[in-house]
């Protein structure tokens, strides 16, 4: 436990920069209960005014919080969520940002994580992140191919690349912990291929049989395969056809992160690449849904207008 204490300090300190008397709130859900008491006894060690609240685990990634909560969640200076669904692209969430409101979400983070990715120099995966956002800004057209079978084409035109540096100092910024991809919003009704998810989505944990998804103008036509193939289709068909929306095209960069079959940490590891489906909202996208899930890609190839990024899963920038 005082391990845990210690990196969650350390986040604090060095990702956050949570000062004496800020008013910190850390909202958690019961399966991640123990963590999100960690978090506001490190927040309460730095002389803040520390706060905690648990709601009940709330239906999906992206499901909003209770109303009264997001109206709360805008009067703080710090939020830090750890809780079992994310609540990163959500409103409550963004307009928490846009209010001015230093912001970290770390959905189903397990405390393997807390020890290992939490302690990573972040200034470097910053610097890291943000030449690949300043790439997918930049680009026009990205293209993926894996071993497993993906390849797909998308437009990035006219979208603005993001970098999630884990370092959150200035007012409205918002990273997850761990932190470490460089990402963005594809153009909507763009994306054509075959994507072959081989490392993992949602909850399957590290996958043992792959998932492969024909995608036709920007949208997910067809989920192909075994028991994966049905538990995914059963978490997107509740949201109709924005759920199946190809709404990000993300590159890890955390040299800490390893796959260990929970997304959170997942879709940081360096070397890998995720394409997520459902919400885009936060990034720039126009399709807003209660669903956003990140699809883990192994050992990809990543050209940006002809410009390898990727090759087998080495990172070239």
């Amino acid at each position: 436990m005082d391990e845990l204490r210690k990196a969650a300090q350390t986040a604090l300190t060095n990702c956050l920069r949570v000062k004496k008397g800020e008013i910190v709130l850390v909202i958690t859900d019961e399966p991640l209960r123990k963590i999100g008491y960690i978090f506001w006894e490190a927040a309460k060690g730095l002389g803040a005014e520390a706060m905690l609240t648990e709601i009940i685990p709330r239906g999906s990634h992206g499901e909003e919080p209770p109303l009264p909560l997001a109206k709360f969640m805008k009067e703080v200076d710090v939020l830090i969520i750890p809780t079992s669904m994310s609540l990163s692209h959500t409103d409550a969430r963004r307009q928490a940002s846009q209010a001015g409101v230093r912001c970290v979400t770390l959905p189903g983070i397990r405390e393997e994580t807390i020890r290992r990715a939490l302690n990573a120099d972040y200034e470097k995966i910053a610097l890291r992140s943000r030449k690949v956002a300043q790439i997918l800004s930049e680009g026009k057209e990205a293209e993926v191919i894996t071993p497993a079978g993906t390849q797909i084409v998308m437009s990035l035109e006219g979208r603005r690349g993001h970098a999630d540096t884990g370092l959150v100092f200035n007012p409205g910024d918002f990273s997850n912990l761990p932190a470490g991809e460089g990402y963005i919003a594809p153009l909507e009704g763009t994306a054509e291929g075959k994507i072959v998810i081989d490392g993992a989505i949602a909850d399957t944990g590290v996958m043992d049989e792959t998932i492969e998804l024909t995608v036709k103008g920007g949208y997910v036509e067809e989920i192909k395969g075994g028991k994966w193939a049905k538990y995914l289709r059963e978490l997107v068909e509740p949201h109709g056809r924005p759920g199946r929306n190809i709404a990000e095209l993300g590159v890890g960069t955390n040299d800490k992160a390893k796959l260990i079959g929970n997304v959170l940490e997942d879709e940081k590891v360096m070397g890998t690449v995720h394409v997520a489906l459902g919400d885009n909202a936060s990034m720039g996208g126009k399709v807003s849904v209660a669903s956003h899930l990140d699809a883990i890609l192994l050992r990809p190839s990543l050209k940006i207008d002809g410009r390898t990024i990727m090759e087998g899963g080495k990172l070239l920038v």
